[in-house]
């Protein structure tokens, strides 16, 4: 099985979301929107079209929770309930339980420093 083929997102927490949107939007060129910034590209492979979020968090955002930290990343994959259960049989850390939308399935667990990972399982045009 698969694991990670790609990464689905880069998410972060700051002071002043809107702030830290117009400064790499100004000085690095995101292609900003109202949540962040989205990067287009193909998988090698596959040839299937995959996307990158890059998205500032307000710092007092418990999305990140239980992780203390300021940071995480997504990670794209293609079987999330089958990488969850091998995960989970190699005794690593499960968080909350999968979500679904039409964009996607999502998973979390925690690594070994306690960093918060979103494992993401693309669906639809996303």
């Amino acid at each position: 099985m698969k694991r990670v083929t790609g990464i689905g997102g880069i998410f972060f927490k700051s002071q002043d979301p809107d702030k830290m949107k117009a400064w790499y939007g100004k000085h690095l060129g995101l292609p900003i929107t109202e949540w962040g910034a989205t990067f287009s590209w193909k998988e090698l492979e596959s040839g299937k079209s995959r996307h990158t979020v890059w998205s500032p968090f307000p710092a007092d955002s418990d999305y990140f929770s239980p992780s203390d930290k300021h940071c995480m990343f997504n990670y794209i994959v293609e079987d999330l309930d089958g990488l969850l259960k091998q995960l989970q049989e190699e005794g690593v850390q499960m968080v909350g339980e999968v979500e679904t939308y039409d964009y996607g399935k999502f998973g979390w667990i925690l690594d070994p420093e306690g960093n918060k990972i979103e494992l993401w399982q693309p669906m639809g045009g996303f």
